[in-house]
């Protein structure tokens, strides 16, 4: 029984765990009962315990390949990139963190910091422009439209 369910390997141990527990288990049995069917018994559950202990032991694996963080957070190893975060204002910081990294949309971020989605959609694009011009150490291109400042050597009414 136990080399039919595991092959001849991993029999060995199941035939000895079967004739273990029958010899505890023997002195329980009742007279006249078949001996041989319930010895098949006792080596098919242990055959089975072995199956199921097989399929909870961890599968060894190659080099896995490196993964981006499990926060979805920059590495901590990145310490530019977090003092320029810090340096923002809260609730520029919270907006960003919330949207960008959470992916939470204004609205819900609106009901966790207060405020209307617009002012936390402000703050969050307040923030990225900043670290643009605080961490990367660039402009953002001018904004055209009203109220955006004159380009030299143009002409202001």
């Amino acid at each position: 029984m136990c080399r039919a369910v595991l092959g001849p390997a991993a029999a060995d141990d199941a035939w000895s765990e079967t004739f273990l527990s029958a010899l505890r288990a023997y002195p329980e049995l009742p007279p006249g009962s078949n001996v041989e069917a319930w010895l098949v018994t006792i080596a098919h559950r242990k055959a089975i315990d072995q199956i199921r202990a097989q399929a909870r032991h961890a599968i060894p694996a190659a080099d896995l390949p490196e993964r981006p963080s499990r926060d979805g957070i920059p590495e901590a190893s990145d310490l530019d990139l977090w003092a320029a975060v810090k340096a923002l204002p809260l609730k520029q910081r919270e907006c960003v963190a919330y949207h960008h990294l959470a992916g939470l949309s204004y609205t819900e971020i609106a009901g966790i910091v207060g405020g209307t989605a617009e002012a936390a959609r402000r703050a969050a694009a307040d923030g990225i422009a900043a670290l643009r011009k605080t961490y990367l150490g660039r402009e953002t291109p001018a904004r055209k439209g009203p109220g955006a400042p004159a380009r030299e050597g143009g002409r202001q009414s």
